[in-house]
């Protein structure tokens, strides 16, 4: 099943729209979406090496747009809701202990976040839940998704063929890595 899969992305990846499909799953990956946008960019990049920085360019306008899109869910679910619950469970001073903490580190947290597989939508919703300086989490988001977005286009730019076999001979392997890198990425958050 996981071969098939592999297969029907990489040949989404050379569809006329795939750009625009990379480009929503960018968006709604800073928010909401649980998917991260590599699993489109690698094959697309990899399909046809010669767009791999307009691959990644869409990945990371698109990126840091959702990111927004997370920071405005954050500051306005928590105002409106979670800010009133935990006042009446009487949590609201711990909330703002944590929420100090947070942005104390803030810039560390995102750019941590946004070149990492760790879910980056939890640290934008987080971003505007703790008030975290708008143009610190912009920024940040700007300089982490770009690394990571460009890096990856850059090797598979250069080393594409290779990384490809690579990732076909082992692709059990990998999908493994990546469901345990995301599962320490929870338990980090759970604990932070």
């Amino acid at each position: 099943m996981l071969r098939r899969l592999y297969d029907w992305t990489i040949s989404l990846a050379d569809h006329p729209r795939a750009l625009w499909v990379l480009a929503l799953v960018s968006f709604i990956e800073s928010s909401v979406f649980p998917i991260p946008p590599d699993v489109l960019m690698i094959p697309m990049i990899l399909a046809r090496p010669s767009r791999a920085w307009l691959v990644a360019i869409v990945a990371l306008v698109s990126s840091v747009l959702g990111g927004l899109l997370g920071y405005a869910i954050g500051a306005f679910a928590y105002e409106t809701i979670g800010q009133p619950i935990l006042a009446a469970l009487g949590k609201g001073d711990a909330m703002e202990a944590f929420s100090t903490r947070f942005n104390d580190m803030g810039f560390w947290a995102v750019l941590t976040a946004g070149v990492t597989p760790f879910p980056y939508k939890v640290i934008t919703i987080m971003s505007g839940w703790t008030g975290m300086p708008f143009f610190t989490f912009v920024a940040t988001s700007i300089l982490a998704r770009g690394l990571r977005f460009f890096l990856v286009a850059a090797l598979l730019w250069k080393f594409g063929a290779p990384v490809r076999d690579f990732i076909e001979r082992r692709l059990g392997l990998m999908f493994t890595l990546f469901v345990v890198i995301l599962a320490l990425g929870f338990y980090v958050v759970k604990f932070l």
